[in-house]
């Protein structure tokens, strides 16, 4: 045969070679696409590692994101030759792995123990990365007298392992996605349970004008507030005129877990209200149904909780440690912390709280509200804290605001505070609740001046 042809042959087949190893990368990277089952495509990584460099097998060993050995996807090729490697490698412990410091020392134990197991022959070796972080060693090994390993195998060994980072980054990245699902479509059934709990509007009581919003740090909250007639018989205009229950209340912490455990306290003192005691026996026997549940979860409630007369205007209340409901006056333009002695609702079941009254008088206003309100933190870190909170109440109940105005303007000032591109880091609920100014009539010349009426407290 010629020069000429040896060298056409040599052409054609480092042509053919060529073709062939395009291919076979084609063949892993369309799989790297189209496979969903990560499995399926390890299968292949030995296949197409050891084709690539003509090497008699190839050995692929994954680890999990913990650092451990993930045996279910230990890979080799021939299959005949490498059960009882396999079976050796499954067996190592993952304590092995856990003492040693450093991809380097994993790498070295690895390839050690793969040598030993092979029974000598030419070996190769390179790292699996993904997220910078060694995820597994790519072996391919030959047998064969004469045979060495050149620069285009390695690099063909490199770029089929840098395929496997890959295809396990995108697992890790699936895996986290189906993760955000799930919690999704928790906090999804959770929030739309708690929007249900919640009043989706507030009742028409005689006299007053009542005005509420709860916005969640998060889909699901621990914030609380409930209106409860204690006479649900009623209807119409007596129940309008009969006493109702305002209550806020507070789970010490956010998410499901502390808008399932409101949802369990507004079962119990929606009963608890029915049996009309005043404010003080009612978180008594609260506190001492809840104990139990409160004490498994390691949470603790609190609680204002009032009841309110049209016919008188008086105001009862009790409190297990939430924050003071404010009180305007419009006769004197001051403001009145309402509050009364009590514990935690879970802390100690013999608690004992207190009960306080008030008359309210036309155009008083009161403010329920929790401390994600007080304790929302500002572009600068500081708190909007309760001074910033007495401030923006008296300005809008000056100016003769009614109560959803009042209730939009301390959101809109509170919002302002915390900046239109920030969230809240709790739950923030206020409510409130207006006495309607009275309709003063003129006198009749020649007539004397009507008496004052003075409402009588009404236990």
């Amino acid at each position: 045969m010629s020069a000429s042809g040896s060298l056409r042959q040599l052409l054609d087949s480092l042509s053919r070679e060529q073709r062939r190893n395009q291919e076979l990368l084609a063949s892993l990277g369309f799989a790297l696409r189209s496979v969903t089952n990560l499995s399926r495509l390890l299968e292949l990584v030995p296949v197409v590692a050891s084709r690539l460099v003509e090497a008699d097998g190839a050995l692929l060993v994954v680890f999990r994101d913990d650092g451990t050995l993930w045996r279910d996807q230990l890979q080799a090729t021939p299959a005949d030759r490498c059960v009882e490697l396999l079976r050796q490698l499954a067996a190592l412990g993952d304590g092995e792995f856990r003492t040693l410091t450093g991809d380097e020392a994993v790498a070295a134990l690895l390839d050690q123990r793969v040598a030993r197991l092979l029974g000598g022959g030419r070996l190769f070796a390179t790292s699996v990365v993904s997220r910078s972080r060694q995820r597994g060693r790519l072996y391919v090994f030959s047998d064969r007298s004469g045979f060495s390993w050149s620069e285009v195998h390695r690099r063909h060994v490199q770029l089929v392992a840098d395929l496997v980072g890959v295809a396990l980054e995108n697992e890790a990245l699936l895996q986290d996605m189906r993760r955000h699902e799930r919690v999704d479509r928790q906090l999804s059934i959770g929030a739309e349970i708690q929007a249900q709990l919640l009043p989706d509007h507030c009742p028409v009581i005689d006299g007053i004008e009542l005005a509420a919003r709860c916005r969640p740090a998060f889909q699901v909250g621990g914030d609380y507030y409930d209106f409860i007639p204690t006479r649900p018989q009623l209807s119409g205009r007596h129940r309008e005129r009969g006493r109702w229950a305002l209550v806020m209340g507070d789970v010490m912490g956010k998410g499901v877990p502390a808008g399932l455990l409101m949802s369990l306290l507004r079962g119990m003192l929606r009963a608890e209200v029915l049996s009309g005691h005043p404010p003080d026996r009612i978180l008594h026997d609260l506190n001492q149904l809840a104990q139990e549940d409160l004490a498994h979860s390691h949470r603790f409630v609190t609680l204002f909780y009032s009841d309110y007369d049209p016919r008188t205007r008086l105001l009862r209340y009790g409190n297990a440690a939430h924050n003071p409901s404010l009180l305007w006056r419009r006769s004197t333009d001051r403001i009145d912390r309402l509050d009364a002695s009590g514990m935690l609702i879970g802390l100690e079941s013999e608690a004992e709280y207190g009960v306080q009254q008030i008359v309210l008088e036309p155009g008083d206003v009161v403010l329920y509200y929790t401390d994600g309100v007080t304790e929302a933190a500002g572009f600068s870190g500081d708190r909007y804290d309760e001074e910033r909170l007495l401030q923006s109440f008296r300005a809008a109940c000056r100016a003769g605001l009614g109560a959803q105005e009042i209730l939009d303007q301390l959101f809109e000032r509170l919002d302002r505070f915390v900046g239109s591109e920030r969230h809240l880091d709790d739950d923030a609920s206020m409510v409130v609740l207006k006495v309607r100014e009275e309709v003063v009539l003129p006198r009749l010349p020649g007539l004397p001046a009507p008496r004052p009426r003075i409402p009588r407290p009404r236990s």
